[in-house]
């Protein structure tokens, strides 16, 4: 990017930042989140970096906050409130490191207090004699708003402590996630809406004029800070003299590190644990625990040199389209993605985002050239939540649907919001019920992901699913990239997978609308007319004896889904591959319908990594035993399993009410 495009950028930035500050700290509204906001002040602090001479003194990042509300009187603080700077990435925190061990010399190995980031809202309280006289909110750093009345409704605040001389705390007020939800279920009772998460409702409470509405909301607080001199040597210290003058504090989760790596096993440690805590943490704080060498450091912009914030990774991110390409799926639907600027968000490094359909992209007006907010939680494929039209530059450009397959020129055909390929064997739908066939679902073939199957394909060595089993060691050990141990090893897993579960295999073909729920129903129907399936031709002639009133009748299916089957069974194609299936040696286990059990009727969804069970083999004992285990959270929902690095499932949950249990639960339950 030139100096010119650079600068269109900055000042559309400053602009875009600014509009979403004012909002968010004087009207208490908050149009984008956290994460989208702090992207783009990232984005904003590397151009500046990257071209200082566009740094002006109006731009966002030479800041701390918002403007002081006019409803509350203005607080000058005695010392400045400042803000940390932010690190997403272990790189940026061992630069940080080599930045810090530099400005003190060679030789010297500093000593760090690390202590969890809360989701919260910064304050100050000032004692004067023991007496709490003043209690204000961080406001721009310089100045803030004198919320004092409200701060005393807080019981984590002492309003007399015991010391004599006058004393300035610093601290964070939030909002516990029971308070949250116990809030939320008032206003949804009286049919008001719902507050969006517990950290904006803790501000908007602190800046209620009337203190009787703060009191009737149980906030919280924490302090971490002591500004006025006690003797205090180390921070850690702070906090202990915090905590003997009476003030909450979070001691005993926090940590006395004297090497990168234990900061950075703390973070991991806290990013899974967070949702055991009683309040939200958005990442950890590190500070140079030795009080002068923290000072002598000094101030880098808006930020102490001494102390960086290491935030977990974030769930939303801005990016630039720049491309919109056509994916076309399994069963011939054509899907828009959006090929973007890569961006960094849940753990990884995002390039492609779906746009589910084209008239989302009509909706949100998506261009190319547009910068949008991407959201990836948990396990969800990264999305394009909104476009920020605001700044746009006038060269961004409009997409259009194409009228013809962009795989094979098929005519596109037009369902409602769906646009499918005219063409049954279209090839890239072929690679997609290839994929589908070893997912984890369906045949489970670890190894055979999109790339190997890719290559396959391209070199002619498969046809269709069954070729995946006639595969032999010297058809794969002569690929580029490939030996004879990896062929070893794909021959021996596609071996080990020739026997599969009914409603695995009913899933496995890619019938359309039959997800793995519906392979379970179908799965019970053919096995309570006492048909036993023991080879894939077993299944093609007992589905073949009904007819579409037949399909219609079993619970859950419609018109679309007895359609979808009732064609798939006729299809000449189709036939044969259930026929070559059974050729090259698969067989179908014994499947009983699932007893009544203790799990009778219970549903469960599962979120997050297992350590001692596989997901698959928990979803198939939970059925044995009489229960569903299902992709989607309902209020109806009994249980969510919680593992590690769960998604937006859990928060879900929380937010439904329904019960929520980790793996040891899960195993005590399914024994």
């Amino acid at each position: 990017m030139d100096k010119a495009a650079a600068k269109e950028r900055v000042e559309k930035l400053k602009r875009e930042i600014e509009k979403y500050r004012y909002a968010y700290h004087v009207l208490d509204k908050s149009l984008i989140s956290d994460e989208a906001h702090d992207s783009l002040k990232k984005e904003l602090a590397d151009l500046e970096d990257e071209f200082p001479e566009l740094v002006t003194s109006d731009s966002p990042t030479q800041r701390m906050g918002g403007v002081p509300l006019d409803k509350f009187k203005k607080v000058r603080h005695e010392k400045r409130m400042l803000s940390f700077n932010d690190a997403f990435k272990e790189e940026d925190v061992r630069a940080w490191f080599e930045r810090i061990e530099n400005y003190l010399g060679k030789g010297v190995k500093p000593e760090f207090y690390v202590e969890l980031k809360i989701d919260g809202f910064a304050i100050e309280l000032v004692y004067d004699n023991g007496v709490l006289k003043v209690g204000s909110t961080r406001g721009d750093g310089e100045t803030g708003e004198n919320v004092t009345e409200n701060l005393k409704t807080i019981e984590a605040i002492p309003l007399r402590i015991e010391s004599k001389q006058r004393l300035i705390v610093r601290g964070e007020v939030f909002m516990t996630k029971s308070e949250f939800e116990r809030i939320n279920k008032e206003q949804k009772k009286a049919g008001k809406a719902e507050y969006a998460n517990p950290r904006n409702t803790a501000a908007g409470t602190i800046r209620q004029l009337d203190p009787k509405i703060a009191a009737s909301r149980k906030l919280d607080a924490l302090m971490y800070s002591l500004v006025s001199d006690l003797g205090q040597k180390r921070h850690s210290e702070e906090h202990e003299k915090l905590r003997d003058l009476g003030f909450k504090t979070n001691n005993k989760s926090n940590l006395i590190a004297r090497s990168i790596e234990e900061v950075l096993k703390y973070r991991d440690k806290w990013e899974k644990e967070r949702e055991g805590l009683p309040f939200q943490i958005d990442g950890v704080v590190v500070v140079l625990n030795d009080n002068n060498t923290f000072e002598e450091a000094g101030v880098v912009g808006k930020a102490p040199r001494g102390a960086i914030a290491y935030k977990f990774e974030p769930e939303e991110a801005t990016t630039i389209v720049e491309e919109i390409k056509v994916q076309v799926g399994r069963t011939g639907t054509l899907t828009p993605v959006a090929v973007m600027r890569p961006v960094h968000i849940g753990g990884t490094t995002v390039t492609h985002a779906t746009l589910h359909n084209f008239d989302q992209i009509e909706r949100l007006d998506v261009r190319v050239g547009d910068t949008v907010i991407v959201e990836r939680a948990g396990d969800v494929i990264p999305q394009v939540t909104s476009v920020l039209k605001n700044l746009r530059t006038g060269k961004e450009k409009k997409y259009k649907i194409p009228e013809k397959c962009p795989i094979d020129g098929s005519k596109i055909r037009h369902e409602g919001a769906i646009y499918r390929c005219s063409n049954s064997n279209c090839g890239a739908r072929l690679r997609e019920e290839l994929y589908h066939f070893v997912s984890r679902g369906a045949f489970n073939i670890d190894g055979l992901g999109p790339k190997i199957l890719d290559k396959f394909i391209d070199e002619g060595l498969i046809l269709d699913a069954a070729d995946i089993f006639t595969l032999s060691r010297e058809d794969i050990s002569v690929l580029e990239g490939f030996g004879d141990k990896s062929a070893e090893n794909i021959l021996k897993e596609t071996e080990s997978k020739k026997n599969i579960s009914l409603p695995r295999f009913i899933y496995s073909l890619g019938i359309l609308h039959i997800g793995t729920e519906m392979a379970q129903v179908i799965a019970e129907v053919v096995t309570k007319n006492r048909i036993v399936i023991s080879k894939p031709t077993d299944l093609l002639s007992s589905l073949r004896k009904l007819n579409q009133q037949d399909l219609q009748e079993i619970e859950g299916i419609g018109p679309k889904v007895s359609s979808s089957i009732y064609e798939w069974l006729r299809n000449t194609a189709h036939s044969a591959l259930l026929h070559k299936l059974e050729r090259v040696g698969v067989r179908i286990e014994k499947f009983s319908i699932p007893a009544s059990g203790k799990l009778t009727g219970k549903t469960f969804v599962i979120t997050g990594t297992l350590s001692t069970l596989s997901r698959e083999a928990t979803k198939d004992k939970i059925k044995k035993l009489g229960g569903h285990a299902v992709e989607s959270i309902s209020s109806k929902t009994d249980y969510v399993v919680v593992g590690e690095n769960p998604g937006s499932k859990a928060e879900k949950a929380r937010k439904l009410g329904v019960r929520i249990i980790d793996e040891e639960e899960l195993i005590a339950l399914i024994k």
